[in-house]
């Protein structure tokens, strides 16, 4: 029995013995590391907490279909293992999410919680290790090195699934509005310069298919980390592992999961190189870059009222300044801009992380796996506030855009194969001296006339390729 002392169990590890707190599920290593790693301050993220346990679940299942547990533990750890996996237990996995050792100290927060918590269902006391034993039970058949890339996975997969819903309610709202915009004209930009118009409706419709690009990396990215090295043990030769174990019980999780998760065909390989993560981060880091992007634009497009381009209207959402009345500022844009600045960092130290191995074995997953959940998470909810605070609520002030496409010497560019290139250039030039737009110079000079102008300078003409179907010589010759 534990010796019991003072609201304190006494617990003993390789290294010696220490006070535990006597309502506690965790043990003696948990408490080590704790004490070890107080890094972030923060504790592991819920989804990880559920994967382990699901990967408990499914080892508990696994060995004792193969006789290596009696009925009686089986079933008590796979009840500790559901009720973690329904949100029980969470405080007592106090680790922190940065800590040296590979995963150990999560590996061991989970076998001791969960032996714990199956002592008492077969009527013990916490910390009786002869009825169910963190190592030699909970997980029997295993090793860190197989657990935690494997649960950081499942993990991963979770989280890219509810990234990819609010991704496609992104896509979703950005067509909306490219067909609410599709009849509004404005001045298209390059470099910041007056280029060529294009509809409002268009942009928009860029957007959206850069978003759904994402969404298909997305689908590339969870088809790269179902692959698991469950069954491989140590490094990846399985070592310890019953072979009929190894064989099942990946399926088992699966069936736990509903998730099609797959055995590595190289657990040796999987069990060492990480570069499936690094890619996954790099698919979330490219999606936060289209994100900047856009936002970015929305940024610039709703600058003003009365300075800027206003071309559009962001919905107010807080007071802009503690010292400007009336100033209204695009928070919600900013916010994504920041979030994907935190992915990009993120994404180098995965980078970094991931190339960081040595031998049979990546030392760095914890890192790994902090930065890539804080990666996706933020993305997610990024975007989720970016599609119920910003875009949906998106308003065009149409006349604005049209008249500055009217005053901008850009649309000599749809004059131009009409009167030749060096008269239209001549023409630019003079409007800006001037100060006259071109369609006043066009028709003083009589080179078109005003129903040949209107063709021309349909926004629809204007914004796509040909001249709805008509070439210059045809339209002239009228």
């Amino acid at each position: 029995m534990t010796e019991v002392r003072e609201g304190y169990r006494l617990e003993h590890d390789s290294i010696g013995e220490k006070e535990v707190p006597i309502d506690a599920y965790y043990g003696v290593q948990t408490l080590r590391a704790h004490e070890n790693f107080n890094i972030t301050g923060l504790k592991m993220h819920p989804e990880l907490i559920v994967s382990v346990a699901q990967i408990k679940k499914a080892a508990a299942i696994t060995n004792f279909e193969v006789g290596e547990l009696s009925k009686e533990r089986a079933s008590a750890i796979v009840k500790a293992c559901d009720e973690i996996i329904d949100g029980k237990l969470h405080d007592q996995f106090i680790v922190d999410p940065i800590q040296g050792g590979a995963g150990t100290s999560l590996n061991m927060n989970a076998n001791e919680v969960i032996a714990n918590r199956a002592i008492e269902i077969l009527g013990g006391t916490k910390g009786d290790y002869s009825i169910v034993n963190p190592n030699d039970h909970v997980n029997f058949g295993q090793s860190t090195n197989d657990v935690f890339p494997s649960c950081g996975k499942m993990a991963a997969l979770t989280l890219l699934r509810r990234a990819q819903i609010q991704l496609k309610r992104l896509e979703k709202a950005l067509l909306e509005k490219s067909d609410e915009f599709d009849a509004v004209i404005k001045m298209g930009r390059t470099q910041l310069q007056d280029a060529v118009p294009i509809r409002l409706g268009q942009e928009f419709h860029a957007y959206a298919s850069a978003i759904g690009r994402d969404i298909r990396r997305f689908d590339n990215a969870k088809e790269e980390i179902r692959s698991l090295n469950m069954g491989g043990t140590a490094i990846g030769t399985g070592l310890n592992a019953d072979t009929t174990y190894f064989h099942r019980v990946v399926k088992n999780m699966s069936t736990i999961t509903g998730e099609e998760l797959v055995q590595s065909y190289d657990t040796i390989d999987a069990t060492q190189n990480l570069d499936s993560y690094a890619m996954v981060s790099g698919i979330v880091k490219s999606c936060a870059v289209n994100l900047s992007k856009m936002c970015n634009d929305l940024r610039l497009m709703s600058s003003g009222p009365r300075t800027g381009f206003c071309e559009i209207n962001l919905p107010a959402k807080q007071n802009g300044s503690s010292i400007m009345p009336g100033k209204i500022n695009p928070v919600i844009p900013e916010v994504v801009n920041q979030v994907a600045f935190n992915i990009i960092g993120n994404d180098v130290t995965i980078t970094m992380a991931a190339e960081a191995g040595q031998l049979e074995l990546n030392a760095f997953e914890p890192i790994i796996f902090y930065n890539l959940f804080e990666s996706i998470q933020t993305l997610s909810n990024a975007v989720q506030t970016l599609v119920d605070n910003c875009i949906v609520g998106i308003t065009a002030n149409e006349e604005h855009c049209r008249e500055m496409v009217e005053s901008s010497i850009g649309i000599i560019t749809a004059i131009c194969p009409y009167v030749g290139y060096e008269t239209a250039a001549n023409i630019a030039k003079e409007a800006l001296r001037t100060n006259q737009s071109v369609r006043e110079l066009i028709l003083q000079k009589k080179l078109l006339s005003e129903e040949q102008l209107k063709t021309i300078l349909d926004p629809y003409t204007m914004t796509k390729p040909g001249i709805q179907g008509r070439n210059p010589a045809d339209l002239l010759s009228d």
